[in-house]
């Protein structure tokens, strides 16, 4: 699957701008300068953690027969691959502030929440990056087909270092995070194309 294969959908504009915004995740390694660290929204508010994954996995993966069924083309690995892709082009868009990139990846609804926090840290005059310090790890984690719509739960494990720069100075900070992402596609389009629906917070 194409990276641009994936035009981001976010029925939870809000949601999903709070934990892209969240990716910063727990500090694992060293520790900013005092005013350094990046702010969080104060008008967003976290979701408790998803549940962990079905351990036998046969229940949370029982719409993958009926998926295969009505789209003989999809595959898992090509999927994960995708959605893997897009998870790091968002992110990385969303903190550098990339509104090209983001615009061509989400609906008018979700880029309008992208642009506002993206011109709330111009305002603060606060730069912002990421490197990723491992490859991100994507693993199917649930499967449904209801009625005419396929939907398919990706939990990410990534680690990075984030560093944020203003009028306080710089920091530098390690950091993990682990989110659930859940895609969704209209299976009587003849688009292929798989619709980013909601965002979890994870246990890691």
């Amino acid at each position: 699957m194409q990276i641009f294969e994936l035009v981001i959908f976010a029925a939870l504009a809000g949601v999903v701008l709070y934990q892209l915004y969240a990716v910063l995740g727990r500090r694992v390694g060293r520790q900013p300068r005092e005013g350094g660290a990046m702010q969080m929204p104060s008008f967003l508010k976290p979701r408790p953690a998803a549940p962990a994954p079905d351990k036998t996995g046969t229940v949370a993966l029982a719409g993958l027969p009926a998926l295969k069924a009505r789209d003989s083309s999809f595959e898992p690995g090509k999927f994960l691959l995708g959605a893997r892709s897009a998870y790091e082009m968002i992110v990385k868009a969303f903190i550098a502030g990339d509104r090209d990139v983001l615009k061509g990846l989400t609906e008018p609804k979700v880029f309008e929440a992208f642009d506002k926090a993206i011109t709330a840290r111009e305002e603060a005059s606060r730069t912002e990056s990421i490197d990723f310090l491992q490859p991100v790890r994507a693993d199917l984690e649930a499967a449904e087909v209801a009625e005419d719509t396929a939907r398919l739960k990706v939990r990410f494990l990534a680690e990075f270092r984030s560093r944020t720069k203003d009028a306080a100075g710089e920091a530098v900070d390690d950091r993990r995070t682990a989110e659930v992402w859940t895609f969704s596609r209209l299976l009587s389009s003849r688009d292929p194309n798989w619709m980013l629906a909601r965002v979890d917070a994870a246990e890691a």
